[in-house]
């Protein structure tokens, strides 16, 4: 059995056409400004040919002015078709426009955004049919009861692959450093997910850890763990080592006790001494030469 191939057949520089540089740059003139030297002549199809011709205007650079020309069969007048200003290979140019649904990122809605859902979106289905039952979803499609829409097995699979391989999964770099058994599946402040998604993901409810009111998956972990030390975080049971306590002796001021309290010497020559009173004699002497104020000063100095 013989294979039938197409061969496609290359179209043949029409002479004519080739010729007419002249003719398609003055075409291109009358259309626009800077138009350089000539580059090439390009056959599109059967008497038809393109001339490609440098374009000079500022801030198209690596663009090029094309002019299409081309004649009718046994016709010996070429006419210009078409001209238009192309970018070359190393033309600066705009990236291709994507639409808006296709530019979204995760985290691109902010504050007072509002981000509509297309109703074919394939995440999402009627919420009535995850009843399996013809009658239920009977019912609830006439009455509209809870949400309308909920999120589909794709939409399911879609958003567990995506949260298992964040920050949050099992490969994070947290997750990776701490211990084996540090687990959040077995952490006391794991909060697991309700429905199908129960199985793999809750959310961390630990005020001192890096995920806190984060969904996390079963084998995330990280140190805050409730038993990450098990029956040794108690130090009742004296498995925890206490150091002695350690004085810095730059920070403590010697005192000598070896030396007399001054305070004692000073008691004792007071209890020895002795008060002795003037006789008679003396008073009346005094009386009759009192001493000067600045005398008893000196004296008492």
């Amino acid at each position: 059995m013989s294979q039938s191939s197409t061969i496609t057949r290359r179209s043949r520089l029409d002479r004519l056409c080739a010729e007419a540089v002249e003719q398609a740059r003055e075409a291109a003139e009358e259309t626009g400004e800077g138009v350089g030297e000539h580059l090439k002549v390009v056959a599109e199809a059967d008497r038809v040919a393109t001339h490609f011709f440098e374009c000079l205007l500022p801030g198209y650079l690596g663009w090029r002015w094309a002019v299409v020309v081309a004649r009718a069969p046994r016709a010996r007048n070429v006419t210009v078709s078409e001209i238009a200003l192309l970018p070359g290979d190393d033309a600066l140019v705009a990236p291709v426009w994507v639409p808006w649904s296709e530019r979204l990122r995760a985290g691109d809605v902010g504050v007072g955004d509002l981000l509509p859902t297309d109703e074919s979106d394939e995440r999402l289905e009627p919420a009535y049919v995850m009843s399996d039952d013809d009658a239920v979803e009977d019912v609830a499609f006439e009455l509209g009861v809870g949400r309308a829409r909920v999120m589909s097995r794709l939409g399911r699979i879609e958003t567990a692959d995506r949260w298992y391989d964040s920050e949050h999964g099992p490969g994070a770099d947290i997750s990776t450093s701490a211990p084996d058994d540090a687990r959040c599946g077995t952490c006391g402040f794991y909060l697991p997910l309700a429905g199908s998604m129960r199985q793999l993901f809750g959310a961390c409810g630990n005020l001192y850890a890096s995920d806190d009111g984060r969904v996390v998956s079963a084998d995330h972990g990280c140190g805050a763990h409730s038993e990450v030390l098990g029956a040794g975080a108690n130090t009742d049971d004296g498995n925890v080592e206490h150091l002695e306590t350690v004085y810095d002796d730059n920070l403590v001021e010697r005192i000598d006790t070896s030396e007399e309290d001054p305070t004692e010497e000073t008691s004792d020559v007071a209890a020895d001494a002795t008060i002795v009173a003037p006789s008679p004699e003396e008073a009346k002497e005094a009386v009759a030469d009192p001493v000067e104020p600045a005398a008893v000063t000196e004296e008492k100095a």
